[in-house]
């Protein structure tokens, strides 16, 4: 048999100690992402409210089949991990964003994600027309006119460095435009912007590289004619 040194005996044993150590901490990891089930809020997402190629011209069916199929779908995912690994306690949505500065950044960015493209999602249709009644006199009130509306909206898009959300929001009375960055929401205390949302554009680049590159003005310009009024309207209460 042929004979191993002390020191390669050593060296070998807390190699394997070590691994050991790391795959029982990632078996553990794992346990409680699978097992562990809270009583509370577990997010998940939503089926879209019509086919990836219906908002076509102005968001092409690929970038909607990877924008809901992988980008949201791993957003759904990877905050529920973060619930269970955590052991997160709030019930619902509002309790998870109001406290969500005392929440890990996976949680706080994957939450966000999640809740987002939800909501994405429901305020755009292939169905679009101008809006009208209450919201039409909610945006006159406040901004002048729609058209104004619009320019103000665009801006809060365009001048929106990097990553991140436009917003329309319900604020008391009144109704706000502004932005958040990468997923943050204007529900998250840690917000600088806050309101109830009532409006959202996604301009991560994700969501419209492939069909508008660099192009950002373009994609913002299409949007709204997929813009779901009828929903906005809801939300307005």
């Amino acid at each position: 048999m042929k004979s191993i040194s002390r020191r390669k005996f050593v060296n070998q044993s807390l190699k394997a100690t070590a691994f050991t150590i790391v795959g029982t901490q990632l078996a553990t990891t794992e346990t409680l992402a699978n097992n562990f089930t809270p009583d509370g809020l577990q997010f998940s997402q939503i089926a879209l409210p019509y086919s990836t190629n219906a908002l076509e011209p102005n968001i092409d069916a690929l970038t909607m089949e990877i924008h809901y199929g992988k980008h949201h779908a791993a957003y759904i995912k990877n905050v529920n991990e973060a619930i269970a690994i955590e052991k997160i306690p709030y019930s619902n949505e509002k309790d998870f964003f109001s406290n969500i500065s005392k929440l890990s950044s996976k949680a706080r960015n994957n939450g966000g994600g999640a809740w987002n493209h939800n909501f994405f999602w429901q305020i755009m249709t292939p169905e679009s027309s101008a809006p009208t009644g209450k919201v039409a006199e909610a945006l006159n009130g406040s901004f002048g006119s729609f058209q104004k509306f619009k320019e103000l909206f665009a801006q809060a898009a365009m001048t929106r460095f990097g990553s991140g959300w436009a917003w329309l929001v319900k604020d008391g009375n009144s109704l706000k435009i502004g932005s958040t960055p990468n997923q943050d929401n204007p529900m998250m205390d840690i917000s600088d912007f806050k309101g109830t949302p009532l409006l959202a554009l996604d301009v991560w680049e994700h969501a419209y590289y492939l069909k508008y590159q660099n192009k950002r003005n373009e994609y913002v310009a299409n949007w709204w004619n997929v813009v779901n009024w009828n929903e906005v309207s809801k939300r307005l209460g």
